[in-house]
């Protein structure tokens, strides 16, 4: 029987980072394994995958794996539980440590003290789960450290009492976009699906693609070739970026109309993350 030819895994920068999967901090046995997962990101979770009583064992685990030369982010408590501090504490100076996502961040000074207590220099995504987030989700997203948003849709809908409609979900994902375009941020990363049908997942894949959202958080490593094909550009759309390109150079990139520029922000975006994922114009 002939193996399966598999694609080596792409180093993708987490600014256009697609697909972000959320592994238990207590599994320690699956962490090499997810590590070489299609994951676009690996987020190790010692918050809600993690029962109280559990948390200093998996929190243990989680730095002994990063400082094995293990490299992933980590969901780490929200600033007001009595987890925070000791999760910072295990985390701060490891080299390999990519980055934390903040749960159930609500102010700014959450997501500039959470970087300051990891030194300065680890991205902070500040993951918004409830009302009070929201409203206050473009000043989060200017705040120091701030690296990108993510919606914590589950814990929004307990909070709010919202449906998981993509109606009722669309103010709170507009939001999200809106305010990391006033902080200057990569587009925010959408909540998960839970549903382990793969056209539910696609289907809602293309929803966060049209609200403008670039990432998506995952729970299963088999989502993550899904969310990763959904969001990226198609070999048409690429084709089309290459030709307006090409065209907008012979002419002297000369401005002929007011579509121009926005089609050629488009454009350029689609060459880059094009290049960045290895999609190739169609024939």
């Amino acid at each position: 029987m002939r193996p399966t030819r598999r694609t080596p895994k792409l180093d993708v920068d987490p600014s256009i980072a697609r697909s972000w999967l959320l592994v238990p901090g207590t599994r320690a046995d699956i962490f090499d394994e997810m590590a070489r997962s299609r994951a676009d990101a690996v987020v190790l979770d010692i918050e809600d995958a993690v029962d109280p009583s559990n948390k200093p064992a998996a929190r243990a685990d989680v730095a002994a794996w990063l400082r094995a030369g293990g490299k992933a982010w980590v969901r780490v408590n929200d600033a007001a539980s009595p987890f925070w501090g000791d999760d910072l504490a295990a985390l701060a100076g490891i080299p390999t440590l990519q980055g934390v996502m903040l749960a159930k961040t609500e102010t700014p000074a959450q997501v500039t003290s959470t970087a300051d207590r990891l030194g300065g220099g680890v991205p902070v995504v500040a993951l918004i789960e409830s009302a009070l987030g929201l409203e206050d989700a473009a000043h989060i997203a200017r705040a120091q450290g701030a690296f990108r948003l993510a919606f914590g849709s589950g814990d929004f809908r307990r909070d709010t009492g919202m449906s998981a409609d993509a109606e009722a979900m669309a103010y709170p994902r507009a939001r999200l976009v809106v305010a990391s375009r006033v902080g200057g941020l990569p587009g925010p990363i959408d909540g998960p699906t839970v549903s382990s049908s793969m056209p539910t997942l696609r289907e809602q894949s293309a929803i966060t693609v049209s609200m403008g959202m670039t990432g998506k958080l995952c729970l299963t490593s088999d989502q993550a070739p899904v969310i990763n094909e959904v969001i990226c550009p198609t070999p048409s759309e690429v084709t089309w970026a290459l030709d307006f390109l090409e065209d907008f150079e012979s002419r002297g990139r000369v401005i002929r109309d007011g579509s121009d520029l926005p089609r050629l922000g488009r454009a350029q975006k689609i060459e880059k993350l094009a290049l960045a994922f290895g999609v190739h114009p169609s024939s």
